[in-house]
């Protein structure tokens, strides 16, 4: 028996098998929790259906995060098929891709720059309460994906590190105010990962090979590890863990000087 069994938990931002949401359903799943899944479109719809089904789930259900109304909608079909809600999985991040390019000045626009915030955080908090019905009187949490660009500058990540910094931010925020309702709200910073969120961003085959020379471990992180971290924040065994950015990220962000680096440049 896993220690999410008999967990009911809704991920949302599945995209394809590589994705990091994949890894925490995989990992949910192989702890015995019982998953429900959204997808923002038609075009996601069959795919995320067929991994859905690979892991039991027939419950897959839309929602566009920018409508209000699609949110809501979500959270009234996941009360008809459950009878609560122990875990809300949210894994959904956009910026326009000609805003991954470039430097921050250049590329940052109005309205790309309340796209980001709008999908990337604010998303966040207005699907946590839609949530809240479902969550009442059980021990609960709610989790988000971050990176490091939130709290550093890297190059072309530009509006989509404003839109971290926002919803760790959120996840602070969100934690006091629904901690007394014993609701626990965290984030997960991971390591730079192969995924169709990364394609997007210029040069990101170039930052990898540095995050593996800098990284303690001298490698990048697999979603299935980030997904290992994410079912034991969403368990019972992180019950007094809330409002906290946990890294899975090999130990890059706690390096300020790589001695690999600094070996090679002196040879």
């Amino acid at each position: 028996m896993g220690f999410l069994s008999g967990k009911k938990v809704l991920i949302c931002g599945i995209a394809n098998n590589r994705s990091i949401a994949w890894g925490i359903a995989q990992a949910m799943h192989r702890q015995g929790a019982e998953l429900a899944f959204s997808y923002p479109n038609d075009k996601l719809k069959s795919r995320v259906v067929d991994l859905g089904g690979q892991l039991g789930s027939d419950i897959i259900l839309p929602c566009d995060v920018t409508s209000d109304d699609d949110i809501n909608n979500l959270f009234l079909e996941i009360g008809k098929h459950w009878d609560g809600l122990d875990a809300l999985v949210h894994c959904i991040a956009f910026a326009n891709r000609e805003e991954l390019d470039g430097t921050y000045l250049d590329s940052v626009t109005r309205e790309g720059f309340a796209l980001a915030h709008d999908i990337s955080s604010y998303s966040f908090s207005a699907m946590g309460k839609a949530a809240l019905p479902l969550m009442q009187g059980r021990a609960t949490s709610m989790l988000t994906l971050s990176y490091l660009g939130a709290v550093r500058s890297m190059p072309n990540y530009n509006v989509m590190g404003l839109a971290k910094a926002s919803l760790e931010a959120n996840v602070r925020y969100m934690a006091q105010s629904v901690g007394s309702q014993n609701i626990r709200v965290n984030a997960i910073s991971a390591g730079p990962i192969r995924t169709l969120a990364a394609s997007g961003i210029k040069n990101f085959r170039s930052m990898l090979g540095h995050f593996e020379k800098v990284a303690p471990l001298g490698r990048a992180v697999t979603i299935d590890e980030v997904g290992n971290t994410a079912a034991f924040l969403c368990s019972d065994l992180a019950s007094g863990i809330t409002g906290e950015i946990t890294y899975v990220d090999a130990g890059f962000s706690t390096v300020s000087l790589s001695d690999r680096l600094l070996h090679e440049q002196t040879q």
